[in-house]
């Protein structure tokens, strides 16, 4: 089994850049998802982030209000950092589950979406990595037109990541989404040749050995 990172900043087009390699046949693995089950009401996670910032960050039906957490933590580094210590920890227990129920299941490609891969000190986790970048200001206008943040908060969340320009030294595969929609296809499509390849190389090492 291929196990892939798949990362980039905010607004970079990680996320639809998974979307297409899930139509070749990746198994997708998308940290966004996990955190949400993370956070779901009773979880230890939850309980946490109400005892830091209050019951004020509840919606009415028990769940984490995610735009009242977001307008705290992405303002205060050192309150993202706390956010995490109390989300990743299960987050990365729920991704290592998964991870192994596509082992046990015999899949041969998985992608595993992590927006802090780098951050997280985890690259060595993986066989291949790929990183999706795009230019800074493209990425602000990205979150300001499809997100509808003002310029403060979608700067706050830029500037809350590790440059791309360090992770793109460490990347095994970089894909530039400065186009169109179209144009990230045809990326995707050259990535995924690329990725069963090396499944293919993996495989005949195990067979191998």
């Amino acid at each position: 089994m291929l196990l892939v990172g798949l990362t980039g900043n905010i607004a970079s087009g990680k996320s639809e850049a998974a979307r297409l390699s899930g139509e070749h046949g990746a198994t997708l693995i998308d940290a966004d998802v996990l955190a949400r089950e993370a956070v779901r009401p009773g979880s230890d996670a939850l309980q946490s982030i109400v005892a830091r910032w209050g019951k004020e960050l509840l919606a009415p039906d028990g769940t984490l209000d995610r735009e009242a957490l977001r307008q705290i933590a992405f303002a205060d580094s050192a309150e993202l950092e706390k956010l995490n210590s109390f989300v990743h920890p299960e987050v990365t227990r729920l991704r290592d589950l998964e991870i192994e129920k596509a082992r046990a299941r015999g899949d041969q490609i998985v992608v595993c979406v992590i927006p802090l891969l780098f951050e997280r000190g985890i690259v060595n986790d993986f066989d291949y990595i790929v990183l999706v970048d795009a230019p800074r200001a493209l990425r602000l206008e990205r979150l300001s037109d499809s997100r509808g943040l003002n310029e403060t908060d979608a700067m706050n969340m830029i500037a809350s990541q590790m440059p791309a320009e360090l992770k793109r030294a460490r990347a095994d595969y970089v894909i530039e989404n400065v186009g169109s929609l179209e144009d990230l296809q045809r990326d995707v499509d050259r990535l995924w040749n690329t990725l069963e390849e090396r499944a293919g190389e993996a495989r005949s090492v195990a067979e191998a050995v």
